[in-house]
């Protein structure tokens, strides 16, 4: 397998407030790692740090064998290799549907507008919104934008997909909507590493899971050991509060 992201001793701090404390990861490619853990435990950070929009304090992040924390490295140029998506969509509002999944596409790649809006409109289609593309993000419901801003961050065909509880905004009912779409993309073998308090998901979907406990890696394998037999008493009391 070839890798795509490697982390090295990655710390981050808040004023006095260790966030992440020497995180070692490694993801291979068509790998989808499910990052798990309280609130506050460094799940969100981790991936702002992987995707630049965080300075990290120490350590190193290699994609696909590239150093890319290093102080020369351009921002824009990393960020235009992953994609991310958050949890409260981030579509922009002047824009339409079409518009916000083609803008790195067209600005970024520079690739000519026909030819990505007929990419734009391909991947719309298949999560049923072609019908939406000329809409503003406005007239969509929650479950519809994050589907689109899922396909925005794909249609680039980045190197490495980040989602960021991409669930936790939505209400119950449009949550399998969202999940089935991330199903796909596994399928289609995308490499993901997603932070998700949904556990059924996680369990179900990735390829490993890691449990970050304040700011540490505390247990991390399949999700057979992880969620069958968790070796760390943490892992055993956090699963508990979801699995019973």
């Amino acid at each position: 397998m070839t890798e795509v992201l490697r982390l090295e001793n990655i710390w981050k701090s808040y004023g006095e407030t260790d966030v992440l404390r020497g995180i070692d990861l490694a993801v291979d490619s068509h790998e989808v790692v499910a990052l798990i853990g309280a609130s506050g435990s460094g799940k969100s950070t981790l991936l702002r740090t992987v995707n630049l929009l965080e300075r990290l304090d120490d350590g190193q992040i290699w994609l696909a064998g590239t150093d890319i924390s290093t102080p020369s490295t351009k921002p824009d140029t990393v960020r235009a290799r992953i994609g991310v998506v958050f949890q409260h969509y981030n579509l922009f509002p002047h824009l339409s549907v079409l518009d916000n999944v083609t803008l790195a596409s067209r600005r970024v790649l520079r690739m000519p507008r026909a030819q990505a809006e007929a990419r734009g409109l391909e991947l719309l289609d298949r999560i049923g919104l072609a019908d939406h593309a000329r809409a503003f993000p406005d007239r969509l419901s929650g479950g519809q934008q994050q589907r689109a801003a899922i396909v925005r961050a794909v249609a680039t065909n980045p190197e490495l997909l980040l989602l960021d509880e991409i669930t936790s905004a939505l209400d119950p009912e449009l949550v399998t909507e969202v999940l089935d779409l991330v199903r796909e993309l596994k399928a289609e073998g995308t490499t993901i590493v997603m932070a998700t308090h949904e556990m059924a998901f996680a369990r179900d979907v990735a390829d490993r899971v890691v449990f970050l406990d304040q700011g540490l890696i505390a247990e991390q394998g399949t999700p057979a050991e992880v969620f069958g037999a968790p070796r760390e008493a943490r892992t055993r009391e956090f699963l508990s509060r979801f699995l019973g």
